[in-house]
């Protein structure tokens, strides 16, 4: 797990009341760890705690006002402690913290998992061969289908679900929540928005998904990079449309050929040789987790609009000064770029191509 650095001014933990409370509450720990926050994240604050014999994270909400539903510690914890003993790719988690007097939020602890995270730059010399990367894509597609395969119910996690309907309901909340995040310097989106809201369709499962799938979520074997022994982030896992899941995590994947804009925001390495092409990744899941679909253009943009509030939520706040992290002064021009390729790929799937740049509707 790359990407650790002493904790962002005003972001650090006050050890002398965190500190007791680990004691207290997680077997075998004692004395103060050396802590570091992990800088990949763009919502929950993460951090590593490092005691001489053992290494944990925390993860809390960030400061500053948040979404409702958003940033929901216990709940993460919940789900996790549901469905690890059912999928053994969950990190364990330790101990959940909701008492005001020890800090300002909730949050809790889990072990650490040794491995390597691919992060949008990787060095030559650690950089997986094409056949690496295409096992590795393989894997990651198998452990999603075996999230999918879940049996809601054995796992306790059925209460998650809100029955039929799942697809509509995301169009509905986070058309809602853009409309709430807007800022002055992004598009309202309304031929996406119209898009989504005319073509919705009906839940193809209800399934536990993740939410969140991602190249850069996934923890690797530190000896076999094609091999993954964990994923993280389970802030928005709830029970689901699986092809929505798949969706959500394609928004992420820049290929090779995609425009100079998406290439520059790729936070993952999927444009290095041997990985799927996008088209690959979701022939290789419906293959192997026996669904189907007549056109994937929907799950698609879905996406990328999803990617895009998120990024607009994050940059809402550090547009009203909510947090000064630097690295989210410029998500709005990731909010433009997201909404513009999703624009662009209705129009394609529609067989029009745009006849000349113009401003979004």
């Amino acid at each position: 797990m790359s990407g650790a650095r002493p904790p962002r001014r005003g972001e650090e933990l006050d050890l002398d009341r965190i500190g007791p409370w680990l004691e207290a509450n997680v077997d075998g720990i004692c004395g103060v760890p050396t802590v570091t926050q992990f800088s990949g994240g763009a919502s929950n604050w993460t951090y590593a705690l490092s005691y001489p014999d053992r290494e944990l994270v925390l993860r809390r909400p960030p400061r500053g006002t948040k979404a409702k539903s958003a940033h929901d510690m216990s709940r993460e914890f919940e789900v996790q402690r549901a469905l690890r003993p059912v999928y053994p790719w969950v990190p364990e988690v330790l101990a959940l913290c909701a008492d005001p007097s020890v800090t300002d939020a909730e949050f809790y602890v889990m072990e650490r998992v040794p491995g390597r995270i691919l992060r949008a730059r990787v060095s030559e010399n650690e950089r997986p061969t094409p056949a690496q990367c295409a096992a590795l894509c393989s894997d990651l597609i198998d452990k999603l289908v075996a999230l999918h395969a879940v049996d809601v119910e054995a796992a306790g996690l059925d209460k998650l679900g809100r029955g039929p309907g799942y697809c509509r309901r995301q169009v509905e909340g986070w058309s809602e929540r853009y409309e709430r995040a807007l800022t002055w310097n992004v598009p309202r989106a309304t031929y996406v928005r119209d898009y989504l809201a005319a073509n919705v369709p009906d839940d193809v499962g209800a399934c536990v998904i993740h939410n969140d799938f991602r190249l850069d979520n996934a923890v690797l074997d530190p000896d076999d990079v094609t091999r993954v022994v964990a994923l993280l982030d389970w802030e928005m896992a709830t029970v689901g449309d699986p092809l929505m899941d798949l969706g959500g995590g394609l928004a992420y994947w820049v290929q090779p050929d995609d425009d100079i804009v998406m290439r520059a925001l790729r936070r993952q390495p999927t444009h290095l040789p041997g990985m799927l092409r996008r088209d690959q990744v979701v022939a290789t899941y419906l293959e192997r987790s026996g669904r189907s679909v007549a056109d994937f253009t929907f799950y698609e943009v879905f996406g990328l609009f999803r990617l895009a509030v998120i990024a607009q939520q994050i940059y809402y706040r550090y547009h009203h000064r909510q947090t000064r992290n630097p690295a989210f002064r410029w998500f709005w021009v990731v909010v433009n770029a997201l909404i513009l390729r999703g624009y662009s790929r209705i129009r394609r799937a529609r067989g029009r191509l745009l006849d000349a740049p113009r401003p979004l509707p």
